[in-house]
């Protein structure tokens, strides 16, 4: 049950940090989002630095389980960098800006305030990295563990000003492009 409360917990802040920023998130609106006693936020989180690694963590870890499964369907076939920009592109665009997806922006930019938070926010990134790196290996693409972190940071900037401006931007041509320079590289 308490695994049940916890969770129920971290769903509520990344909403709450969503809907709201850091700054309107407080125990109580969390406890009341998540239908939990009060006691229950520093039962299981002492601190806010500890609740906040945790939410982004678990979105981290949750959103990487859902593009490793994507990755997975596409691993047996021989993708172009055409095909696999494409995909990347369609992956972006079918995700909504819901508040659980802002959330991670917030947490990211927290970290830079929070020392206590730029442990996990290396963490998430370093998780973003390993996957693109093994599909950028899948593709046969030289200098991957160079290339994964400038793509990663791309899509990530990509879509930040897409959630920030509300226009769409052309991720699968953006992607292409460096792709195809990684190829073109000694």
């Amino acid at each position: 049950m308490a695994t049940d409360a916890r969770h129920r917990i971290i769903d509520a802040t990344l909403h709450l940090v969503g809907t709201h920023g850091i700054a309107g998130i407080t125990n109580r609106r969390i406890a009341s989002r998540a239908e939990v006693s009060l006691g229950s936020i520093t039962y299981h989180f002492p601190s806010q630095s500890d609740l906040l690694g945790a939410a982004l963590t678990t979105f981290v870890e949750e959103e990487t389980e859902r593009l490793r499964a994507i990755a997975e369907t596409y691993r047996s076939q021989t993708l172009s960098f055409t095909e696999a920009a494409v995909i990347t592109e369609r992956v972006a665009t079918d995700l909504a800006f819901t508040a659980e997806r802002i959330a991670p922006y917030e947490l990211w930019i927290q970290a830079g305030r929070d020392p206590d938070l730029r442990a996990t926010a290396d963490d998430c990134w370093s998780a973003y990295d390993a996957l693109t790196v093994a599909i950028l290996r899948a593709l046969g693409v030289p200098n991957a563990e160079t290339l994964g972190p400038v793509l990663v940071a791309t899509i990530a900037g990509l879509q930040l000003r897409r959630l920030s401006t509300g226009s769409d931007t052309d991720l699968a041509a953006a992607t292409l492009l460096l792709l195809r320079a990684a190829a073109a590289q000694p």
